[in-house]
This record gives C-alpha cells, structure tokens and sequence, in this order.
C-alpha cells in the first residue's frame, strides 16, 4: 500500500520514483540483495519476551522531512554510518495482565509525544502478531562507557527504535523472525526513521520517497565486506541551548526553498556515494558527508518564516575551522553533524589520535568510534541487570 505524498510533492515524487528505481538498479549491479517482505499466518505469542541493543548512526547523506508521519516515510534517500560510541539496549516483554504500555526510558517514566512514539512502534507490531497484549519497555542509552554525554544529535533516537522494533518482533515471533533484516528495518522505522538503518548497521542505505509502500522503505548494508574498517569516528558531545526537538526540525525542512533542489540532487549523490563505499574510498564519503552537513543545516535554517531553526551552536564554527586547520597540516578529517549540534569528525585509523589531542586541546570532549553492526538480540537476563545497574 503506497503512503501518503504531501501537497506540493507529487511531480517530484514521480522524479523521485524513478531515482529510487535507479538506485536499485546500482544495487542490484553490485550483487547487492535483500529478503521479500515477510507474511505471518499464525498467532505472536502474548506473553513473549525478548531485548536487543543498537547503535546510534551518524548521517552521510542527511534526511529531514517527513512525507508520511504515520509510517516516517522521508522525502529522499539517505545513508549513514552506526557509531560504536554508543548504544542503546531494550527490554520488551509481553503481558496480558498489563492494563497498559508501562514504559520507561533511562530509567524515567516515558510520557507525553515520548510515549506515543513508543505505543506506534509497538502496536505496529502487535497488529502483524494479532495480539492485544500490552508491553513492558525498559530502554537505556550508553554512551562511551558512561565516560561522555551525549549531547544532542548523537543519534539516540534512532538506536532506541532499531533496538525497540527488533525486542518487540522477537518477543511476538520468536528470534527466528529477526532474521529477515528488511522487517526489521522497515519497522525500526516508525519511532525514528534513521532507525531503520540503525538497525541494519554500518554504512546503510535507506530507500524511500514520497508515496513508497511501508515494506520498500527500508535500509541495506552497503560495506558488508568492512571496505572502510578503516575509517574512525571521533564524537564531540555539544548540548543545544534551544532544546531543539528533532520533529521541528522535520516539520520546518519541506517549506525551504532549498529543499527540492536537495531531494534533486540526492539521486546522483547517492549513486557517488554507493560506489565510493564499495570501493573502499572513506575519503569521498567522508567528504560528501561534510557537504551534506552543510546543505543540511541550510534546509532547516530557511524552513521557517517568523522563527528560524538555528540547530548549530558557537562551539561548532571552532570544531569547522579546526577541521580546515588541519586539513592545511596534511590531516584528512571531516565534520558531519545531523540534527543538533553533537559533531562526528572523520578521519583514518592513523591520524585519529592527531585529531582527538587537537579537539582536546581546544576544550572539548571526545572519544574515539569505529563502524558499528547492526541491531542484535541480547540475553534477557542480562539485558534486566544491565537495565537495573
């Protein structure tokens, strides 16, 4: 069943269409598959249960904009890379004594919007199950081993919806299910849709445009051979001082005036970037993904008329130009940020402690990253202690 396209879209979605046929067809040149889209002709089991753990991803080509909010369709194709820095772990458990959802998310009652994204995600999946069960969530963000904060932007959200989706499908169908990734993938993505590449993990691609059917907006992992096992991530944590919420930043985007022109632009970019990816060229990919942090930060800037959406903080322009500095010294990094100020420098295996001792010499936090995998289910026993430390 398609999803919905917004007034105003429906020529570029045409145009977007046929980008996404093409990007497919790169795919597929590239021996590059994935599994049909699951049907279930039995029951789930109401009182199932089951944890899994993700990692945060960090945008190469950026999204914003939701075509479709009920299914968290995006308007254009993005790819990512999951940040072993941090990671999310949830516990999903089934129970049809339960009067309601009881969920709680870094140990604090989730309510409110918080709430409702978690109820959607899970009642996706007890439709597909038949079953009426409420559920009991415990999720926890970690970060660095506790040493580092977050900060906003880190990618958080799309961790703890991979995480989600992935407890919630074992606990009704049992591991088996998790098996096939694209489920889990176009289901990660209705809490936070970069969780659908949290939850295939590494450099991931994510398909969509406006109008696409819920089981063909998924994520595929491109570096599935570790073509940039090289590549590093050193994380700076940066708090906003607006508090700036991620689903403004989504409603803003689709009014600028740049917009369209970046949903034009993503089918020859995504095509570069596939290629440099499976070429091993982390160079490239580290550079589109400074680009695009650009063009990103522009979209959401013009997508207001009387409040404009400045997600950037001061700290940022120094982090910029210490990129710039040492790019003039022979040091290959880059900056990507997605939405918020928390920015991820890229860089190789062999100049990434130059980089961390420069960051830290101008103040700043940092830790050092490598490429994550994908979601993975945990031992439920020690998923409730890590979540009860």
């Amino acid at each position: 069943m398609a999803t919905h396209i917004p007034r105003g879209f429906k020529e570029i979605a045409g145009f977007m269409h046929a980008a996404h046929d093409d990007i497919l067809d790169a795919l597929g040149r590239h021996g590059i598959t994935f599994p049909d889209y699951p049907t279930f002709d039995r029951p789930g089991n109401p009182r199932g249960v089951a944890a899994a753990k993700a990692h945060p991803m960090q945008g190469i080509l950026k999204y914003h904009g939701l075509a479709d909010w009920e299914w968290r369709i995006a308007f254009l194709p993005s790819i990512s890379v999951t940040n072993d820095v941090a990671y999310s772990i949830t516990l999903v458990e089934f129970d049809p004594d339960l009067a309601e959802d009881d969920v709680f998310i870094g140990g604090q009652r989730a309510t409110g919007r918080e709430l409702e994204r978690v109820k959607h995600s899970l009642n996706a999946v007890r439709n597909i199950a038949a079953i009426k069960s409420c559920a009991r969530v415990r999720s926890r963000n970690v970060v660095a081993g506790g040493a580092l904060r977050a900060g906003k932007g880190l990618g958080t959200s799309a961790s703890g919806s991979a995480a989600l989706a992935m407890a919630a499908i074992a606990a009704a169908f049992g591991q088996e299910a998790v098996e096939n990734w694209r489920f889990v993938s176009a289901m990660s993505r209705l809490l936070a849709g970069s969780g659908c590449r949290a939850a295939t993990g590494g450099v991931s691609l994510w398909m969509s445009y406006p109008g696409i059917a819920h089981e063909d907006s998924f994520a595929v992992r491109l570096d599935t051979r570790g073509q940039l096992a090289d590549m590093r991530l050193i994380t700076v944590p940066l708090d906003s001082r607006i508090g700036l919420k991620t689903e403004r930043a989504h409603a803003d985007a689709p009014n600028s005036p740049l917009f369209k022109c970046w949903m034009r632009n993503r089918r020859d970019e995504a095509l570069r970037c596939i290629e440099a990816v499976l070429s091993g060229d982390w160079l490239t990919v580290a550079q589109m993904a400074e680009a695009d942090s650009i063009t990103l930060h522009a979209v959401t800037m013009t997508g207001g008329v009387e409040h404009k959406l400045f997600a950037w903080e001061p700290e940022n322009i120094t982090l910029f130009r210490a990129c710039d500095a040492l790019r003039a010294e022979g040091v290959p990094v880059y900056f990507s940020t997605d939405t918020g100020p928390t920015t991820v420098l890229l860089t190789d295996a062999l100049h990434a402690a130059r980089v961390i001792a420069h960051v830290r010499e101008l103040g700043f936090d940092a830790a050092e990253g490598n490429i994550a995998p994908g979601a993975q289910l945990v031992d439920v026993e020690a998923a409730r202690e890590a979540l009860e430390s």
